[in-house]
């Protein structure tokens, strides 16, 4: 069996949640089928200019595709998404939005369509960027979506809703997406199944380390990902000011990743930029907690990661993904409001007891759902399944 996944940029320097699933979901599925990825030369999302080499190339056993992009993101690109958000306007307008958010690139695309006889089936990862948007419908009755779809605006665009009815089958992370998805869009006769993605997980991982490499004492929380408005970090700051002000704990806040703007000077906030994953998971474990503030998400990695290495979690609550995998694996805590963040908070730091039951119900939960076993599995019924109509 020959598979091509799909996905807007594709490396192990890019950083992002559904290109990291992507990578791993094509190095596991090597089990099954020989797998190809169809991609761009892009690493930044924020101007998708070229980067990699375009042409082919391999990647831990997985032959890539690379093709260049047609032109980088304009800098009237904020006010374009502006008006399409607030202005009236017609789906031709909608379709020429998604072409300008990128990445478009007309020789990748001509690949997907020249390589329909290629490839038993073609997985498209994300539903949001130009190379799904365009490349799906090419081959669309040999089309898996992974939409990792959020409770976000542009979901309810008229021109995606059109969209989900084309693939053959889609591919959901949890249940609370899927059911927004079928919301918005009303693609329920469409097949869809909950597949959720597996973790991978160092083989030595040291709290100890983390902390010896990065002078770091004492209780933290630890965030880990983009740091930037569309993540709500800028209200987990706030928040966490206020409540230092207000409690006046000896905590820190640990900040993994690459930040788009500038953050407050403060002693008890450590931002330590882009990490390893070694990195991450030995921090993930040396944590007190990790802190996500995302009010959107279609499955928290992070939230699995640490719930790996047993540590609890205080999530937005307004977040119905974050709600659900907290409520399913009593693995941690959310919130909706200040006065809930600092009251969890403290319940969390007064209760190491608490904090250890939930880590080990988050590792249960994480072993029994997303192992890589268990997802590999339902990919092989997946495939089976659609090969046999």
């Amino acid at each position: 069996m020959k598979i091509a996944i799909v996905v807007q940029r594709y490396g192990e320097e890019v950083n992002g949640g559904a290109e990291q699933m992507a990578r791993w979901l094509a190095e596991h599925l090597l089990c099954l089928a020989n797998v190809d990825v169809i991609t761009t030369c892009a690493i930044d999302y924020n101007t998708w200019e070229d980067i990699y080499p375009s042409g082919e190339s391999e990647v831990n056993g997985v032959r890539i595709h690379r093709f260049r992009v047609d032109a980088p993101r304009v800098s009237s690109m904020d006010a374009k998404t502006l008006a399409i958000r607030y202005q009236e306007h017609t789906i031709s307008a909608e379709i020429e939005w998604v072409k300008d958010q990128g990445p478009y690139s007309s020789a990748m695309l001509s690949f997907i369509g020249d390589s329909y006889e290629r490839y038993d089936f073609f997985v498209f990862v994300t539903y949001l960027y130009a190379p799904t948007f365009f490349g799906l419908p090419l081959v669309s009755d040999k089309a898996i979506l992974i939409p990792t779809a959020h409770e976000e605006w542009t979901i309810e665009l008229p021109v995606f809703r059109a969209f989900f009815q084309l693939p053959e089958l889609l591919v959901y992370l949890t249940e609370p997406e899927m059911n927004h998805v079928h919301r918005v869009t009303g693609n329920e006769q469409v097949p869809g199944v909950v597949v959720g993605v597996g973790i991978n997980t160092p083989e030595d991982i040291s709290a100890a380390r983390f902390r010896e490499k990065y002078g770091v004492e004492g209780e933290f929380l630890i965030y880990v990902g983009r740091i930037d408005e569309a993540k709500n970090v800028p209200e987990l700051l706030e928040y966490f000011a206020r409540f230092q002000e207000g409690y006046g704990r000896d905590l820190k806040l640990v900040l993994l990743g690459k930040p788009h703007f500038a953050l407050p000077q403060r002693a008890d906030i450590l931002p330590l930029g882009f990490v390893s994953e070694q990195d991450k998971f030995d921090g993930l474990q040396a944590a007190t907690a990790l802190v996500v503030p995302s009010k959107y998400e279609s499955l928290s990695m992070v939230v699995l990661e640490a719930w790996k290495v047993r540590t609890p979690v205080l999530v937005n609550g307004r977040c119905a993904v974050l709600k659900h995998q907290c409520r399913k694996s009593n693995g941690g805590l959310y919130y909706h409001t200040y006065d809930e963040f600092a009251l969890t908070l403290q319940k969390l730091l007064k209760n190491p007891e608490m904090r250890q039951k939930m880590g080990r119900q988050g590792e249960n939960f994480v072993n029994s759902n997303y192992d890589w076993a268990i997802i590999i599995a339902k990919f092989r019924a997946i495939f089976e399944t659609l090969s046999g109509r």
